[in-house]
């Protein structure tokens, strides 16, 4: 069940975070680290009602963030559509031990679903370049490269921005 997400679970997220950080670290992925995903960002998600929890026989196990707000990182990128009307992808996770049982691809059936009931034009999101695994996914899903974001307090590599037209 996808559902929002309670302020109360907050730590129960970061785990999943932390744990997806580490997961990434060990494979040499740094896309993650003790600065990002934060407890103030989440709790801005919760406040603005786009935070949402993949739960299993009563435990959260995946989290992503379906926003409408977007980033001032974005504004240089050139998209495929006007910047208006577009959903944003954020901070999607799956707990290291649950991965690769299809749960990613819930959670974005469910933010592109939330999309299309909305009426919005686009899904963007960013993921880390050396990231193979998310780029193949996120490519096989329809999503189509735009341009590269910088995130210094994560890398001092590109994130690729990508973009699906609904």
């Amino acid at each position: 069940m996808i559902r929002l997400a309670k302020i109360l679970e907050i730590p129960d997220i970061l785990n999943i975070t932390k744990a997806c950080a580490k997961s990434m670290i060990d494979q040499g992925i740094y896309q993650w680290n003790e600065f990002y995903p934060s407890k103030e960002a989440f709790e801005k998600d919760i406040a603005r009602k786009e935070l949402y929890v993949l739960e299993e026989n009563g435990e959260i196990i995946g989290t992503i963030v379906v926003s409408t707000l977007m980033d001032d990182e974005y504004f240089p990128i050139n998209w495929l559509t006007p910047n208006t009307n577009n959903l944003y992808i954020h901070r999607l996770a799956v707990h290291p031990k649950e991965q690769k049982k299809g749960y990613a691809q819930d959670l974005m059936n469910f933010a592109e679903d939330y999309a299309r009931k909305g009426g919005f034009i686009s899904v963007r999101l960013d993921t880390f370049s050396k990231n193979s695994r998310n780029n193949k996914f996120y490519k096989a899903r329809g999503y189509r490269e735009v341009g590269d974001i910088y995130f210094p307090k994560q890398s001092k590599l590109p994130f690729h921005c990508y973009e699906l037209i609904l």
